[in-house]
C-alpha cells in the first residue's frame, strides 16, 4: 500500500488515498519519516540492515553460490554473533540462494500422443 501512495501522492495527496485505502495517514507519515531517516526505524529493522550487509559480502566474496550454512558459519568464524535463522530469513528477503548440485530428478517422461487410462466406475 505505501508503494501505491508513493506512486499516486503528487496527483492526488495522500490523505484522500489514504480514505479511500483505509489507512491512517499517520501510519503512511511514520512510514516515509522512517524511510527518509533509518535512525527512526526499530532495532531489529536497524541490526537488519547492517546484518545484511555483512551477508551479502560474504555471500559475494564466494562466488555467490554459498548458502544459508555457510554464510552462517563465516559470519561466526569473523566474530558477527548471529543466529542462523536470521541469516536465513535475510537471505531469503534479499532473494539470496546458494548453488545447488546435482539434477533435478525426473521420474517420468509424458508422451502426449499415448492414451490415457480411464477410471470406470
Amino acid at each position: 500500500m505505501n508503494a501505491f501512495i508513493d506512486a499516486h501522492r503528487a496527483r492526488c495527496g495522500v490523505e484522500p488515498i489514504c480514505t479511500a485505502l483505509q489507512v491512517a495517514p499517520s501510519a503512511y507519515r511514520r512510514y516515509a519519516a522512517r524511510q527518509r531517516d533509518p535512525v527512526l526505524r526499530s532495532a531489529r529493522a536497524q541490526r537488519d540492515a547492517q546484518l545484511l550487509r555483512e551477508v551479502r559480502r560474504v555471500f559475494d566474496q564466494n562466488l555467490q553460490v554459498y548458502g544459508v550454512d555457510k554464510v552462517w558459519r563465516q559470519l561466526k568464524r569473523e566474530g558477527v554473533a548471529v543466529a542462523r535463522c536470521t541469516v536465513e530469513r535475510l537471505m531469503r528477503q534479499a532473494g539470496l540462494r546458494g548453488a545447488r548440485r546435482g539434477k533435478s530428478v525426473r521420474t517420468t517422461v509424458p508422451y502426449c500422443l499415448a492414451r490415457r487410462a480411464r477410471w470406470i466406475g
